[in-house]
């Protein structure tokens, strides 16, 4: 007697199997056909195979690649362009410094960022003090206010900015407001609709309104941006929550904000009103968003952002070259150290030739996982000579890099594949000595609370730990 239910079973387990390993092998395919980096195939290609059910949900959020998309046409790219540009045209002669000249035309080819004189950089090293710097420029402002954050958190800090926005705007001032909406996901509605209430534009970045069904989850805009009447800015690490200002039960919350007065404040407003037609379809162009402003200061000033869209990685790419072109130091601060295969060599090759390459990572950090990684790669630099210091008194959020007394840049961008790859991120680098010497500064008293690393102790982690990191740092490319 035929046992048809059998049959009907073997039937289906056939199917399914067909379905689903045929899935996981056109995924393979699909992966191996969009030419993307060789590593972050691989790691693709290993989490398919090992764990093919997870690695499909996770290539459908993550992996996907978005960077054919276009933001904006070039046409209104270039409508928007014309008032900063024509700032640039009517500045006296722009002296640019003879050593960074080659980074400074990368910038301005792959980016048309511009470079602009006659800046005063103010710089804060903890939350305390940028927020109440913060909140007096705010309440200066008399025509507009653009904020663009990618956290706003519902406490005492987001709670009293917001406050203060909508005082701003009730008062007539324009206020814009940019959020992340994952950096935001646990973020209560009422928090931006009180917001909207009194007259503020809010707008959400890549909205993910079914994050199961979604691949924008892994496109973030992990900028910090505010430009107040056009001519003052702020641009940094800091989002707008209390941990900023008050840390954690064990350390402080160290991070890099800087402030912005001059013309460079041209840069950020182009930068915001890029973002705000991608979220809005709306080109702003007025020239009263872009007002003529003196010289306050002696800083030369360009403003890079970096997307996941179009042909270039912006920053990194500068980063590059920043790297390879020092001649006697190049220090950097970074929460995460997940490096791609350029700035790992360009970080190997500048200490192998004798440039003193200093690296400094927080001891502790606020996501296990990406701290497992971030340790794997320290041997790859600590064979090579770059000086490794672990930060002690706190986490280390700050994104501060500074080299032979002459280039600065603090930003939102971590040295690590998801600010390279996926995010959408903002730097200033700044060419002036007096702004450097006070980095370089900052860089010694962290130093002072931090703990060098020696390779000839550090190869002797217990093989367990070793084993740890090795496994995360195979998805490294995926963090």
């Amino acid at each position: 007697m035929i046992d048809w239910n059998y049959i009907a079973n073997v039937i289906a387990t056939v199917a399914f199997d067909i379905i689903y390993f045929g899935t996981i092998i056109g995924t393979v395919i699909v992966v191996i056909l969009d030419n993307r980096n060789p590593v972050k195939t691989m790691a693709w290609i290993l989490v398919l195979v090992f764990l093919p059910f997870v690695g499909l949900v996770l290539y459908f959020f993550f992996g996907r690649s978005q960077r054919r998309e276009k933001m904006i046409s070039k046409k209104s790219y270039s409508h928007l362009l014309k008032k900063p540009m024509a700032e640039y045209l009517a500045q006296n002669f722009c002296e640019i410094p003879k050593e960074y000249t080659h980074l400074i035309h990368l910038f301005r080819n792959i980016n048309q960022a511009l470079p602009f004189e006659g800046n005063r950089v103010n710089i804060y090293t903890g939350g305390t003090t940028l927020i109440q710097s913060l909140l007096c420029e705010l309440q200066k402002a008399r025509q507009h206010i653009h904020m663009e954050f990618y956290i706003f958190e519902d406490d005492a800090i987001g709670r009293l900015v917001r406050d203060v926005l909508i005082e701003k705007a009730r008062q007539g001032v324009e206020v814009r407001v940019i959020y992340d909406d994952v950096g935001c996901w646990h973020v209560p509605h009422r928090f931006f609709e009180e917001m909207r209430d009194a007259g503020i534009e809010v707008r959400s970045f890549l909205k993910v309104r079914f994050p199961l069904f979604t691949s924008k989850v892994n496109y973030r805009n992990h900028r910090k941006i505010v430009v107040i009447d056009g001519r003052v800015g702020f641009i940094g690490g800091m989002n707008l929550a209390e941990r900023y200002v008050r840390g954690f039960s064990w350390g402080i919350w160290r991070d890099t904000h800087i402030l912005l007065e001059g013309k460079a404040v041209h840069g950020l407003q182009t930068a915001f009103l890029l973002d705000w037609y991608f979220v809005d379809r709306t080109l702003i162009t007025a020239a009263r968003y872009f007002p003529k402003i003196g010289a306050y200061g002696n800083s030369l000033v360009q403003i890079v952002t970096s997307e996941p869209v179009g042909p270039w990685k912006e920053i990194m790419q500068g980063l590059m070259v920043a790297i390879s072109g020092a001649k006697k130091y190049f220090y950097m601060q970074t929460p995460y150290f997940l490096p791609t295969e350029q700035i790992l060599a360009a970080m190997q090759t500048a200490a192998l030739s004798g440039v003193d390459v200093r690296l400094m990572l927080p001891e502790r950090a606020d996501n296990r996982v990406t701290h497992y990684g971030s340790m794997s790669y320290l041997a790859d630099v600590l064979r090579a000579g770059v000086k490794v210091y672990f930060y002690k008194k706190g986490f280390l959020h700050s994104k501060l890099m500074v080299s032979d007394d002459m280039l600065s840049t603090v930003g939102s961008t971590n040295l690590d594949f998801r600010s390279f790859e996926h995010n959408f991120e903002v730097n200033a680098f700044i060419y002036d000595m007096e702004t450097a010497l006070q980095m370089k500064e900052i860089f010694i008293l962290d130093q002072r609370e931090s703990t060098q690393i020696f390779l000839k102790n550090w190869v002797k982690r217990s093989w367990r730990q070793k084993a740890i990191e090795s496994v995360v740092r195979l998805l490294a490319p995926l963090l």
